[in-house]
């Protein structure tokens, strides 16, 4: 495992939103790059993104979490979840994005905002969360590896080509949260 420097993890606000839009063009082109059409990654924007991120920041129960990198204070990751949008209400919170910059990748920094995640939604009285993931995504094993379950397959548009998409479910949000507290 990689290690960096000290991150905290923490509820992001208004001035994080551009940190967060840079994180996800970023993340979306040095991780699909070869798998989703080069145009529709070249034309992804920092200021679209972070424009779709202040209007979901309104919105009541969806939450965003970013990871910081203490000695510069730049956001390098960050996870956005609320309640289930489209699966059926057995699955009752889903986490609708996980992006950390590919340099800070393989140091636990994903795996602490998952948890961080399940922590909060368990406090909000959810029991399971649930995730879309590319099935052509090279990162599908991280969820596997924190105990995910695949549990459906779906499609989603992308720049006018479908892509196919895995759902996976963490049953035991006690389990996935270790000590079951937010910790942000």
């Amino acid at each position: 495992m990689k290690t960096f420097r000290r991150i905290d993890i923490r509820p992001a606000g208004p001035d994080d939103i551009m940190m967060i839009a840079s994180v996800i063009v970023e993340t979306w082109r040095s991780t699909f790059r070869g798998l989703i059409s080069d145009a529709f990654l070249d034309a992804m924007s920092i200021e679209e993104q972070a424009l779709r991120h202040a209007r979901r920041m309104r919105i009541a129960d969806v939450f965003h979490l970013v990871a910081v990198d203490v000695s510069t204070n730049k956001v390098i990751g960050f996870a956005n979840y609320g309640k289930a949008r489209s699966m059926p209400p057995r699955f009752d919170r889903e986490l609708y994005a996980l992006y950390i910059l590919k340099e800070f990748q393989g140091a636990g920094i994903g795996s602490a905002l998952v948890r961080s995640v399940a922590g909060h939604c368990r406090e909000l009285g959810g029991k399971s969360l649930f995730a879309w993931v590319l099935s052509s995504n090279p990162n599908r094993g991280f969820y596997e590896h924190l105990g995910a379950i695949a549990v459906g397959q779906g499609q989603v548009s992308l720049g006018g080509e479908n892509h196919d998409q895995t759902a996976y479910r963490w049953n035991d949000l006690a389990k996935l949260s270790g000590d079951g507290r937010f910790s942000a």
